[in-house]
Order: structure tokens, then C-alpha cells, then sequence
């Protein structure tokens, strides 16, 4: 039990409250209204998987955008 007693920081509770908010506005704005667009459910299936998969393609950009400033950023 050595990590039972461990205290996380404040900036990880504030990114998991970011986290949790993007997934809320993913939900309502993106994956909500492809689904209710289509009414065979292959095609929501389909909606649903080109949503899901948007959003890993969003995340990998912004991993890679993110890694390429800490490389490149001339601040020690």
C-alpha cells in the first residue's frame, strides 16, 4: 500500500475536471446529433464509430502539437 497514502496535486484534479468537461461537450455537440441523424442502426454504428474516431484523431493532434512545443521551446 505504498500509493494509498499518496497526494496527487491540484493540477491533475483541474485536468480530469478538463477532461471530464471535454467529453461532456463531445457527447452533446458531436456524438448526439450524429447519432440521431441517421434511424437504421448499422448507421448509427457508423456515425458513431467516424465520431469516435474524429475525436482520437483530435487527441493525437493535439499530443503531437503539444510534444513539438516542449521540443522545440528554448526555455530550460
Amino acid at each position: 500500500m505504498p500509493l494509498a497514502h499518496t497526494v496527487l496535486g491540484h493540477q491533475y484534479l483541474l485536468y480530469g475536471i478538463a477532461a471530464a468537461i471535454c467529453l461532456v461537450v463531445f457527447v452533446t455537440l458531436i456524438l448526439s446529433p450524429a447519432l440521431s441523424a441517421y434511424g437504421r442502426i448499422w448507421e448509427k454504428a457508423a456515425a458513431g464509430f467516424l465520431s469516435v474516431f474524429v475525436l482520437a484523431a483530435l487527441i493525437i493532434g493535439g499530443v503531437v502539437i503539444g510534444l513539438v512545443i516542449v521540443y522545440f521551446s528554448t526555455e530550460v
